[in-house]
């Protein structure tokens, strides 16, 4: 396997911390399982044209309420959804700046414009930031991998790319794109050691 020359993180669930579908869980009326409420999430009409920046908070806010049949006001739930992106993980800040001493490093998400307002200072720690509300394609979509490698100039076999979705890994991976389904920040870590990108850690 070729070394990498670019390293594409998701952010959500990979580098930051994420309650959304557990929140989300507790809002709905049958709660149903996680992986449901995940599979749901990737392909709803509401999130995606919110994630494409098509939308206004306020917007989202009715839509994604009839859309899911919460029983929330819209005020209510914009300030539940602003929430649910906790904080980065204890370390990771840490780890993007070691492994930029070797590699160039990004974020490839899919965002909004209420969640990367809490994270907007996020940018500096990376070489680029790729945010699908800015532009106007969201994961699994291959145009945003696509847009990925002309705005970083590389080559799809010197990318690593990161998500925790299995879904978003795949759609990586039919462009040439080496990517791993990781899920959380811990085993994020245990793929950068696998892979020869972080040195061992000691026990």
């Amino acid at each position: 396997m070729n070394s990498p020359s670019l390293l594409l993180f998701d952010l959500g669930g990979v580098l930051i911390e994420s309650s959304v579908f557990e929140n989300l869980s507790d809002l709905l009326p049958d709660s149903p399982y996680l992986t449901a409420i995940k599979d749901q999430w990737l392909f709803s009409p509401s999130v995606i044209r919110f994630e494409r920046g098509e939308m206004s908070s306020c917007e989202f806010a009715e839509s994604f309420i009839a859309e899911w049949g919460l029983q929330i006001t819209p005020q209510v739930f914009i300030k539940e959804f602003t929430s649910w992106p906790r904080e980065l993980f204890p370390g990771a800040r840490e780890t993007i700046h070691l492994l930029r001493k070797n590699y160039r490093v990004g974020c490839l998400s899919n965002s909004n414009s209420l969640h990367w307002e809490r994270f907007r200072g996020l940018e500096d720690d990376f070489d680029c930031t790729l945010l699908s509300h800015m532009l106007g394609v969201t994961k699994p979509d291959p145009e945003i991998f696509r847009f990925a490698l002309r705005e970083c100039d590389v080559d799809p076999a010197k990318i690593y790319f990161f998500d925790d979705c299995l879904t978003n890994v795949e759609a990586a991976q039919s462009l040439g794109i080496t990517a791993f389904h990781v899920d959380g920040f811990e085993a994020l870590q245990d793929v950068l050691i696998c892979q020869g990108l972080l040195p061992i850690q000691p026990s």
